[in-house]
């Protein structure tokens, strides 16, 4: 923590659009103008100062007409116009008119009004000419006694900053401010005494905290952040200071101030590895976040405790505050829900899984009574998840878990039921000894189920691990129920009549209508469907009358399987035959429903022949055809279980060697200062070759395979600004951090004159905003200097950065010279980071977002998994598609990538590329499809992609 250096007053934004006035009405106006009209000539002159004008000629009326008068709004814009106006001559001399300006400075310290002085006292803290501090230092001093604290604050201040850069003018300050701080009662005051020692005097902040350990609780809370910054720098300088210390930060743990113990919590962690401060650092963490209303807050101090479970041996201390960490899910946020449920899943063991799966069932019930619904389906998904992982690391909850998880079957949020679906499927397959639990909890909520994929999946489950004669028939009768009454067509047109009709009628497709006069007419049943409300009809069958015929051909898998395993199991030809002729009238029902016309959407050719082979199984009975569907859909199932399992360990284990530990006793590697590399680079040295590189890039004699010592990536992030013949030279380097991008300006006077008042002018272009003018310096004959400057980024969009360099030439009459800088064009590739998600979410993204573009490949690559890499490495994304899947060479290749923006904005992509094996020197051809929920992210995404797939 810094002491601060915040200006004395707020700076008013004039407006740009008007014209400002000349110098000789500024003038008139000061000198025989009322105060109302010298205040805004003086807000005009400060306004010209500010961009780049210089007034010399206004000095002395300023003096003169301005400064003697009293009025408080005058005095705080001179302060600004103070700061502001250049107090020097051109070769750098005192202007002779600051010494009256010197004197007006000493009269405003000695003010009856406590609020002049005071803001005087922080204005000359901005002040960088020890000539007119000197004979402010008597009046400097005499404030530390003023009896109002916001004087006594500022002058603490104000010799703080006048010893920090000019020790001579007040070399006995350590001392004075000791001495202060002895007899002071104000914590404001206090607190800018005790920093500055803590900066100009260690030893004496040790010496006056000493004498008052025990009292450190009752101080104010911005005084123990300082104490508690000051432990933090003594205890790591000098560690044997830790016991002596330690005790005040577990004391400032109970403070009042959420701030002060965070910050005590967070030094108590970097003092001591016990347990018992390691416990007392993480109950403090978990108390502020439940606590705390602000959820930024809750997700800062979650990523401390998250960090703490990266340690092994922090990680055995958070076992143990499990239910603790639970109480977090009180808060109404969902992104705090989801990163305290994913902690909890890390931390859980054998010993609190059962209260877990109770605190858990709560809130289950709790989702049921949530306002906002979007965020109670979001919520139950992330509890499902939760149960999911819960179950298969610890078997033995599962069949307490399993009756509540049926009951988001039933959901209308279909996120949350498909879920549950998932983990039937995987705990189904893991748990035999849970199966008959899971087909008779299946069974019972099957007509709840409101989700045409839910119910697809169900029937799935159902089909593939019934295996009893009693469920068999207890599934069949379930699926009868829900597609009611067969053949469709003519169940179909016989309601739609709105009467019943014998046999023999049910082959027409006219229902005959009287009409009002009494006549007859014919009306087509295919238009008279509309009349048959959708809440008449059965679940299965209202999903075929919609279309959906997919679930159709899911259903036929599902009535072939039980027919096949029925059949093993009865020894009856006759009942044998009744279930293989009911599974067959099913499926030749909703075939010819397919063809009929009545639904919404026509039967698709896929659907149709699935359909059909279901048929020709049942009828044929081929033994290679019956072992795949009774024993290698299982092996499917469990293949693709395994790989999800091996995947998430390859997981664990690329984060595990992410953490690089090193030995103390390992010797330290100075890459440049390192002997040859061997016969890779045969006899260069490194230090030759990264001087090459950083001059001229890699050498074309050099490999192109090979590693650089030196990273390419930065180098490319430089900008050059300005000409190599312009007077002044510039380059930049772009740095992007999250919301923040550092511009690093490069500039090199290349004249031989002394550039005064050298000023780098940027402006910006999009969702870009410049924190904060670069200060003015100068440079001498052949000399650089280097200026940063910061950009907040609000929003994902490509930004231009423009602007200018304007200087004074020492000894010129001219006016400012200005060279004009290139653009800084701030790529949207910066701001995207590579992300995971599951292939449900990414279906679900995909399905969800509208927009899409389509990208040509056009590369000179002629490898398939090469242009992978490429495009990887060149957009940020991350590829979701198993490397399994991608191994081998079939001359084509389908991969999902997944990518998000700093600003929480997803980016998918599909590529499919191929090669014909015929050519093998062919280049690769395809396309890439982009995804994303907005127009305005997909376009620009759309726009880096043309750039990069073309190599």
């Amino acid at each position: 923590m810094a002491l601060v250096e915040q200006p004395c007053y707020t700076l008013i934004n004039f407006p740009s659009d008007l014209e400002p006035p000349n110098e000789m009405q500024l003038k008139a106006d000061l000198e025989r103008g009322d105060v109302k009209t010298k205040i805004e000539a003086l807000k005009n002159i400060i306004h010209m100062i500010a961009n780049g004008e210089r007034l010399p000629g206004l000095l002395m009326h300023i003096i003169r007409f301005v400064l003697p008068l009293q009025d408080h709004t005058l005095k705080k814009l001179l302060l600004i116009f103070w700061e502001i106006v250049p107090k020097t001559t051109q070769d750098g001399k005192l202007l002779q008119e600051m010494i009256l300006v010197c004197d007006a400075y000493r009269k405003d310290l000695q003010h009856p009004n406590e609020f002049l002085r005071g803001a005087t006292l922080r204005f000359l803290c901005k002040l960088k000419e020890p000539e007119l501090l000197e004979p402010l230092m008597p009046a400097i001093r005499a404030c530390l006694e003023h009896r109002v604290s916001y004087v006594r604050r500022n002058a603490v201040l104000a010799i703080f900053t006048i010893y920090r850069n000019f020790e001579f003018l007040i070399p006995d300050a350590p001392e004075l401010i000791a001495n202060f701080l002895d007899s002071e009662q104000d914590m404001s005051c206090k607190r800018n005494a005790f920093l500055m020692l803590l900066h100009a005097d260690q030893d004496r902040a040790l010496s006056y905290l000493a004498s008052c350990l025990d009292q450190v609780t009752t101080f104010g809370d911005i005084l123990q952040l300082v104490i508690v910054e000051l432990i933090y720098k003594v205890c790591h300088a000098n560690p044997t200071e830790r016991s002596r210390f330690i005790r005040c930060i577990y004391n400032l743990l109970n403070s009042n101030s959420p701030a002060v113990r965070y910050e005590a919590a967070g030094t108590l962690i970097t003092l001591s590895n016990a347990p018992t401060a390691i416990k007392a650092a993480a109950t403090c963490y978990i108390d502020l976040i439940v606590k705390e209303s602000d959820n930024n807050v809750k997700l800062i101090v979650l990523d401390r405790l998250i960090a703490l479970k990266e340690i092994p041996t922090h990680e055995k201390v958070l076992q143990d505050l499990v239910m603790d960490i639970l109480r977090v899910l009180s808060s109404p946020d969902l992104e705090v829900k989801k990163k305290t449920l994913m902690l909890v899943l890390d931390l859980i063991t054998s010993r609190c899984i059962e209260e877990m799966v109770i605190v858990l069932k709560k809130e289950v019930a709790k989702t049921h009574i949530m306002s906002d619904v979007e965020d109670a389906g979001k919520y139950r998904q992330l509890l499902v998840r939760t149960f999911h992982t819960a179950c298969i690391k610890f078997a033995d909850v599962a069949g307490s878990v399993i009756p509540v998880l049926m009951e988001f079957l039933s959901d209308t949020h279909e996120l949350a039921s498909f879920d549950v679906l998932i983990f039937l499927r995987e705990a189904i397959h893991k748990f035999e000894p849970l199966r008959q639990l899971i087909i008779e909890r299946l069974l019972d909520s099957f007509h709840s189920i409101k989700s045409v994929k839910v119910h697809r999946a169900a029937i799935w489950i159902l089909g593939e691990y019934t295996s009893t004669v009693a469920d068999i028939k207890t599934v069949m009768r379930k699926i009868r129920s829900s597609l009611g009454e067969l053949p469709f067509v003519e169940d179909e047109v016989k309601r739609a009549s709105g009467e019943k009709v014998d046999d023999a009628d049910h082959t027409s497709n006219s229902i005959k209508l009287v009409t009002s006069d009494g006549t007859y007419a014919t009306q087509s049943a295919f238009s008279a469907l509309s009349v048959y409300k959708k809440e008449d009809r059965p679940t299965l069958r209202q999903y075929l009358m919609d279309g959906d015929f997919f679930i159709g051909a899911a259903l036929g898998s599902t009535l072939v399987k039980l027919a096949l395993r029925y059949s093993a199991l009865v020894q009856d030809n006759h009942e044998r035959n009744r279930f293989y002729s009911e599974a067959m009238l099913v499926i030749a029902s909703i075939l010819h429903l397919g063809k009929s016309g009545l639904p919404s959407k026509p039967l698709s050719n896929d659907d149709s022949d699935r359909l059909f082979l279901s048929l020709r199984v049942l009828s044929d009975q081929c033994p290679t055809i019956v072992t795949i569907y009774t024993h290698n859909c299982r092996e499917a199932l469990s293949g693709m279980l395994t790989a999800q399992h091996n995947e998430e360990i390859s997981t664990v284990k690329l984060k595990e060697k992410a953490v690089h530990t090193i030995q103390v006793d390992d010797p330290v590697s100075f890459l440049q200062l390192s002997a040859q590399r061997g016969s890779e680079l045969g006899s260069e040295n490194l230090f030759d070759l990264s001087l090459t590189q950083a001059v001229a890039g890699l050498p074309s004699s050099g490999p192109t395979n090979t590693e650089l010592p030196l990273s390419a990536s930065k180098l490319n992030k430089v900008t050059q600004l300005t000409g190599f013949s312009d007077p002044v030279y510039a380059e930049a380097y772009v740095h992007v951090n999250q919301y923040d991008i550092v511009l690093d300006v490069f500039i090199v006077n290349q004249t031989g004159d002394t550039l005064q008042n050298c000023t780098l002018e940027l402006a910006t272009l999009g969702d870009l905003k410049l924190v904060e003018k670069p200060q003015p310096c100068v440079l001498a004959p052949h000399d650089f200097c280097n200026i940063k400057a910061n950009v907040k980024v609000a929003s994902t969009e490509n930004g231009i950065i423009f602007g200018n360099i304007v200087y004074d030439i020492s000894g010129a009459a001219s006016d400012r010279n200005v060279v004009v800088l290139n653009d800084i064009h701030i790529d949207i590739m910066d701001y995207i980071v590579p992300a995971s998600c599951s292939d449900t979410e990414f279906r679900q993204m995909w399905a969800e977002f509208e927009w899409e573009n389509k990208v040509s490949v056009n590369t000179n690559l002629i490898d398939l998994h090469e242009y992978l890499a490429h495009l990887l490495k060149s957009t940020n994304m991350k590829c979701l598609t198993p490397e399994k899947a991608l191994c081998g060479q079939c001359g084509f290749m389908a991969a999902n990538m997944y990518a998000r923006s700093i600003f929480g904005e997803d980016a998918l992509a599909n590529l499919s590329i191929e090669k014909p094996f015929n050519k093998p020197d062919a280049p690769v051809t395809g396309h890439i499809r982009i995804r994303a929920k907005s127009q305005v992210f997909l376009f620009l995404i759309f726009n880096s992609f043309i750039k990069i797939v073309v190599k």
